[in-house]
């Protein structure tokens, strides 16, 4: 008897998902295909190599400004965390058993950086930052991670050159076999 109970349970379940999925096909009939503007608003990403950066340019002393007033408040005065996410330091931490995994020594590249910020921060008003904004407190951050100089102005030019210091610590998943690679 329970076993008959356990197969009709069992159907009804997949007739449900079945009559889902059927009903998931068919069109409802609301809404609009995105236009070419509203895609770009929401295409944004930046690659390591640099590829999507918009134009503005920003340095340190600005990005301090910026830095104090719109991200202080989370990330503390110099980048030490609490209540969120340290930024600086860590340096030499990345193979012990509880790394310090900030900007400095953890993130592989510095587009990273901006794409994040640009993205995301501050956490109350997030894209609400100009590109000189962002590049800005990206030229900051890496400046109090001893990364840049002082008077480092960042641009869609020179942002990607930056090597930071955990750059080789990552590989992807995704390389290219050599050439005499086998399968």
């Amino acid at each position: 008897m329970p076993d008959r109970i356990a197969r009709r349970i069992t159907l009804a379940i997949a007739a449900t998902l079945a009559a889902g999925v059927v009903r998931a096909a068919e069109p409802y009939g609301i809404g609009r295909p995105a236009t070419p503007q509203e895609i770009a608003g929401w295409d944004i990403g930046v690659s390591p190599s640099g590829a999507g950066l918009p134009s503005g340019r920003g340095g340190v002393r600005r990005g301090e400004a910026v830095y104090a007033e719109k991200c202080a408040s989370c990330h503390g005065a110099y980048g030490e965390g609490k209540p969120m996410d340290q930024l600086v330091g860590g340096f030499g931490t990345v193979f012990d058993m509880k790394p310090h995994k900030t900007v400095g020594s953890f993130w592989p590249y510095a587009t990273t950086l901006f794409d994040y910020v640009r993205r995301a921060m501050p956490l109350n008003a997030p894209q609400s930052l100009t590109p000189d904004e962002v590049y800005a407190v990206s030229a900051y951050v890496l400046f109090l991670n001893g990364i840049v100089s002082e008077e480092t102005t960042l641009d869609k030019d020179n942002l990607a050159k930056i090597v930071m210091p955990n750059r080789d610590g990552f590989v992807s998943a995704y390389q290219s076999p050599s050439v005499g690679a086998k399968p």
